[in-house]
């Protein structure tokens, strides 16, 4: 009997490639920052706090921003949170993931306001010399941190499923609870 060659060694799926331009979207004290910090150092890939690029001493738009976001973005790969109208629609055009925290009103406005009271106790630094207002703001002014987060709450859903419909390419993960997003970062890196 003539020898048969070999059989050919199973074929195994690739497995897909980690995404590596990520988005974190949510409305003020979601948890936005933390969590695209704990991806940047579980995947190694590059954090810039958007904010950081945003505000200028006194709370002033910085000039620089849009070009700072185009910099950091044309980057290979990079972590950052996805806000501000200017630049929203090139960071969703930028990546690869846009991950979505969609948790419940309640515990977005425990965790915006106890952040908001500790930094503002604490007199923290938050970006370039920038520090919480007085806490009578959140009745005063209507960009309050506080009132901000109450009013956008809602509306942040609507811009990730229009980034998607309009990106058929962009993977997006929506977490509803902060179980869910250990659970999805503890399966992803």
């Amino acid at each position: 009997m003539p020898d048969l060659p070999d059989p050919a060694p199973p074929r195994h799926a690739a497995q897909p490639a980690a995404p590596r331009r990520i988005l974190v979207a949510g409305t003020s004290g979601a948890g936005k920052s933390t969590l695209a910090r704990r991806i940047a150092a579980a995947s190694g890939l590059p954090y810039q706090e958007i904010d950081a690029l945003f505000h200028g001493p006194d709370w002033t738009p910085r000039p620089s921003f849009a070009t700072d976001v185009d910099e950091f973005t044309a980057q290979p790969g990079w972590v950052t949170e996805w806000q501000y109208d200017s630049v929203r629609e090139q960071l969703a055009d930028r990546a690869e993931l846009l991950i979505s925290l969609e948790y419940p009103r309640p515990l977005v406005m425990r965790q915006v306001i106890t952040r908001t009271i500790r930094r503002r106790i604490r007199r923290e630094e938050l970006w370039n010399g920038n520090r919480e207002g007085p806490l009578r703001g959140v009745f005063t002014d209507p960009e309050h941190i506080v009132r901000w987060a109450w009013t956008t709450h809602g509306s942040r859903s609507a811009l990730v499923t229009d980034a998607a419909r309009r990106r058929p390419a962009l993977e997006v993960v929506r977490l509803r609870h902060p179980r869910e997003a250990e659970a999805w970062l503890a399966r992803t890196f």
